[in-house]
């Protein structure tokens, strides 16, 4: 019983610490409103899109999975068909022609890795050995872990945007894009939306939401996980216009012996980050918080405040590894009782 008990609290999180379009029961009963979902990237999606024409709302909404799924296949390192694992396959021996959306995910990655000091590095994709699928949990050897930790370096990862050309340095490296991929390819569903003229819409994924407009005339509402117990809610916020993102240490997970072991890994150890166990960004761009919450996961609360600092219009509510919840910007201002 135990046991199941554990497995059942990491898939809770596999939704991420947020907790989307709360109280849009009523709204969902709407002609006017169209929900679909889809397995993308490893995660369920949502949309939930309000239009005139429950058809042309519904066509709209498959265009946009289509694009996503699009993109899920150029950047997933689970696909053999995928650009990453052609640059696997390369590595040490040359580069790969990227289409313009994968090098501005590269791209990303590289200066999130700079500005973090190593924090945020996409070349842990070399620790393959980690399953955190509760029903399938896998953990690497000590040994396993050192001899994979000489293939991990961001500045190894070989970017050339006037060619349009990508690759790795040494053989045997290999990158994991989840963390800095998801929003992008969010973005580019809620992007087909807006250009099927749909103006009010919420396109969420394993923790990343991100909304236009409004829900039959009301803002949407996000509820906060309490990343210690999925189950309450730290509270909620109201947004229009606005990404709210998330990165939490149940997300993907399984327990072991009272251990929590989950899927964002520190770089320097191959182990799952020890820093903090939630962070939540709320903005009305999302490039800037792409992939922070996972770099503060590894540095940690003061690091990440550091981090936080120079991003104007960004509030964010972290949970460090004592429990403590640090507030920066706004947010103590949109966070509403849940």
């Amino acid at each position: 019983m135990t046991h199941l008990l554990q497995r059942r609290q990491c898939l809770a999180g596999l939704g991420g610490l947020l907790v989307a379009g709360l109280g849009m029961r009523p709204a969902l009963a709407s002609p006017a409103v169209h929900r679909a979902s889809r397995v993308l990237m490893g995660t369920r999606v949502d949309i939930v899109a309000q239009g005139d024409n429950p058809d042309a709302t519904a066509a709209a909404v498959q265009a946009a999975f289509a694009e996503m799924q699009r993109l899920e296949r150029m950047m997933s390192r689970y696909r053999a068909d995928s650009l990453v694992s052609a640059m696997h396959r390369s590595a040490g021996r040359g580069l790969v022609q990227a289409p313009p959306e994968l090098v501005s995910v590269l791209q990303h990655a590289a200066e999130l890795s700079r500005l973090s000091e190593g924090a945020f590095d996409i070349t842990v994709g070399a620790y393959h050995g980690w399953s955190f699928d509760p029903r399938d949990a896998r953990m690497p050897a000590p040994e396993e872990l050192r001899r994979e930790r000489r293939l991990v370096d961001f500045r190894d990862v070989l970017i050339h945007p006037a060619t349009g050309q990508a690759g790795l340095s040494r053989p045997g490296m290999r990158i994991d894009l989840g963390g800095v991929a998801k929003l992008p390819i969010l973005q580019a569903g809620l992007r087909v939306l807006e250009q099927h003229g749909l103006r009010h819409a919420m396109v969420n994924g394993g923790g990343d939401v991100l909304t236009r407009g409004q829900l039959l005339g009301q803002d949407w509402r996000v509820g906060i996980r309490d990343p210690r117990a999925p189950e309450r809610l730290i509270g909620t916020v109201q947004v229009r216009d606005a990404c709210v993102a998330s990165s939490g240490d149940y997300e993907r997970c399984f327990l072991r012996n009272g251990q929590r072991y989950h899927h964002v890994l520190d770089p320097r150890t191959g182990m799952p980050s020890r820093g903090m166990r939630g962070v939540v960004t709320v903005t009305r761009q999302p490039d800037p918080v792409n992939g922070l919450g996972a770099a503060i996961m590894v540095a940690g609360a003061a690091a990440g405040q550091h981090l936080l600092a120079p991003l104007r219009g960004v509030d964010s509510l972290m949970v460090d590894a004592s429990a403590k919840v640090l507030i920066t910007g706004r947010m103590g201002e949109r966070l509403q009782a849940a």
